[in-house]
């Protein structure tokens, strides 16, 4: 009896493994499917949009790289994106090793405070920033813009270098301190080079989010502080201008580099098993 029925149970594996490979696969081709069409639609004519583009040209790149109206926004996305990126590490990195490390007084506080922005919808987090930030006169300015998305971006760097940290052998850092090594010098000497793969990919993933946040910049930008997320809503509300499909295509192609980068970084994780 069992020989007669293991080939149908295999027979019923493989249609679950093969019917589940064909739902994944229509899922991501529905996620990807805005950037299959936006990609083709950004190498058009700038007298078109449309899905297919009738020519193709770099037209809308060269218009888009040539005005001021859109490099503006974008090398200040950029900037702000940079500057948090770093700041985000700065304190992510020894806010990840005490809050797994060491036990202490408010620890859970802190780590819930820290986690807050996860599960506080995005709106009401800008609402809140920008009612803040209205009193201190930060609304409107590049400083108020990163100190926003670093608080923002904080918390995933945190739970991404947690993670790491959990993963270390706390044996090799009392070996370190039982041979004479400070607390300091065994952080930078046993701590930091285990713990690179998931500082750059916390770090990574930190400039991501900066760089495509649109909901607080929204809430914070001004005149002159028009990230590129921003204007990209504005061209949607009041223009509909075909430059906008090769601003998709770039924020794109530096999305998918970023997570690129980050799997090649996770593959080179020693710490992996």
């Amino acid at each position: 009896m069992t020989a007669r029925t293991q080939p149908i149970k295999d027979l019923r594996k493989r249609s679950a493994r093969w019917g589940g490979t064909l739902l994944a696969s229509l899922v991501y081709l529905f996620l990807l499917a805005p950037s299959l069409i936006v990609i083709p639609v950004s190498f058009g004519s700038r007298y078109e949009l449309q899905f297919p583009p009738a020519s193709y040209s770099l037209e809308l790149f060269d218009m888009l790289f040539s005005s001021s109206a859109w490099t503006q926004p974008l090398w200040l996305s950029l900037r702000i994106a940079l500057i948090t990126t770093a700041l985000t590490t700065v304190i992510a990195v020894p806010a990840a090793y005490a809050i797994v490390r060491f036990s202490f007084f408010g620890r859970n506080l802190l780590n819930g405070l820290i986690m807050s922005p996860l599960v506080t919808p995005s709106v009401v987090f800008a609402l809140g920033i920008y009612l803040y930030f209205s009193h201190l006169r930060l609304t409107g300015t590049v400083t108020g813009l990163i100190l926003a998305h670093t608080m923002f971006t904080l918390p995933y760097a945190l739970v991404i270098i947690s993670a790491g940290v959990k993963k270390l052998d706390p044996n090799l850092e009392f070996g370190a301190m039982l041979m004479g090594a400070g607390r300091w010098r065994m952080l930078l000497t046993v701590v930091l080079p285990q713990l690179y793969p998931s500082i750059s990919a916390g770090a990574l993933f930190a400039f991501l989010i900066s760089f495509d946040e649109v909901v607080i910049s929204w809430f914070l930008a001004g005149p002159t502080t028009t990230t590129l997320p921003v204007k990209m809503f504005s061209a949607i509300q009041w223009e509909i201008s075909p430059v906008i499909a090769a601003v998709s295509t770039v924020l794109t192609v530096i999305s998918l580099v970023v997570c690129l980068v980050n799997v090649a970084l996770q593959k080179k994780d020693p710490n992996q098993q």
